[in-house]
């Protein structure tokens, strides 16, 4: 009996710690934000959302940054204490090598615009821009293993932000067998911070065409799930069309809305949080939370950051120009639940159900459900 008392105090205290979680949740600013400088040079620079502007991010254990490399940039090699996904915003002749925990070899890797790039935890990274123009990626990810909750910490392993300049030279010296000239060459030579600027005719290792397919996903090739004349479309990548992905535990949504389209309210049925940025255009978000709490109703533009906390209802409207985001999801299953279109709930409860649920007679009901699962969950504009 006592054993049984002991696993529904646990159970009970669970649900308690849920409860409260996700009244906490209720109770944050989901107001969406753009990212600040973190460090700004003439190779590039790179931008976050702070834990203390959004304070939602430490909540969720989410977080976003943006590096951006200007022709020649160079970010040095780093890892870093949560894994993520890199999204190509822009630039066509990028370069990345990675060093993935226990495999002791570089893979490098070519990318563009569209491309998805898990970066696990831990892995070792650079990232290069060897075109004439700017090479922007944004990168979404967890953050529960993280020093600080909400943000993406790096440690670089040269530079002025290295690792081996912060030990001592007597050590630097035995570890390599170096002397002292040698030690100050090895430490001291690098006077950039995280990004440099490369001269344009720097060799760098040629990428690995032949394995780019099992590390780089291009989402916007990718023939979506849902898609509607006028209306837009909807791709997922999870684990299932990209394996790798499951290395970062968290699978990508790609939503793309033509001007003054809807896509239709739906929440996540598994825990996860959602992350979305804001890739092109504009339009407005609404998000419905416990108590039937309207928690977002805002406009959002290119570079706003939106976290939708897990099974709370999010909808988007595009603007004038389409709308077009980017999101991760901190689950590789996903399962999301529709409020509209001919895959939505309303499809499956029968109309008894229905007809109580919302008091209606059956004459309504039948142009209720005829009108609510007519098309998919994205909404063309009505003139």
């Amino acid at each position: 009996m006592e054993r049984y008392l002991n696993i529904f105090l646990v159970i009970m205290c669970f649900i308690s710690n849920f409860l409260i979680s996700l009244q906490n949740s209720m109770e944050l600013d989901l107001t969406p934000k753009t990212a600040q400088p973190l460090f700004e040079g003439d190779g590039g620079g790179y931008y976050i959302w702070s834990s203390s502007q959004l304070q939602v991010l430490a909540k969720t254990n989410v977080g976003a940054g943006q590096l951006v490399l200007k022709p020649g940039g160079f970010d040095l090699p780093h890892y870093a204490d949560s894994s993520k996904i890199g999204y190509v915003l822009e630039g066509t002749d990028g370069l990345v090598g990675m060093v993935l925990p226990k495999t002791g070899k570089e893979v490098v890797l070519k990318h563009k615009q569209g491309d998805v790039i898990p970066i696990p935890m831990g892995a070792i990274s650079w990232w290069f821009n060897h075109g004439d123009s700017n090479f922007s990626i944004i990168y979404l990810g967890e953050t529960s293993t993280a020093h600080i909750p909400g943000e993406f910490t790096y440690f670089f392993l040269n530079g002025l932000q290295g690792l081996l300049e912060s030990f001592s030279s007597e050590l630097i010296s035995k570890v390599y067998n170096f002397n002292n000239d040698e030690v100050t060459k090895l430490t001291q030579s690098q006077k950039g911070h995280a990004i440099i600027k490369l001269e344009k005719d720097q060799p760098m290792p040629k990428p690995q065409l032949d394995l780019t397919k099992d590390f780089v996903y291009d989402i916007d090739a990718k023939v979506p799930e849902v898609e509607a004349p006028n209306g837009g479309l909807v791709a997922t990548l999870t684990e299932k069309d990209f394996p790798f992905i499951k290395d970062v535990g968290l699978s990508v949504i790609r939503v793309k809305l033509e001007p003054n389209a809807i896509k239709a309210p739906s929440n996540l049925i598994t825990f996860g949080i959602q992350l979305i940025y804001i890739a092109r255009g504009s339009g407005k978000f609404e998000i419905v939370g416990l108590n039937k709490t309207c928690v977002l109703d805002s406009l959002v533009k290119v570079g706003h950051l939106i976290v939708v906390p897990q099974f709370f209802a999010v909808a988007q409207i595009a603007g004038d120009e389409g709308m077009e985001s980017y999101s991760i999801v901190t689950t590789t299953k996903l399962l999301f639940e529709e409020l509209a279109g001919n895959t939505s709930v309303w499809g499956a409860l029968s109309p008894l159900v229905q007809q109580v649920s919302f008091n209606v007679d059956s004459e309504f009901q039948n142009i209720f459900i005829s009108k609510a699962t007519k098309n998919t969950n994205l909404i063309p504009p009505t003139y």
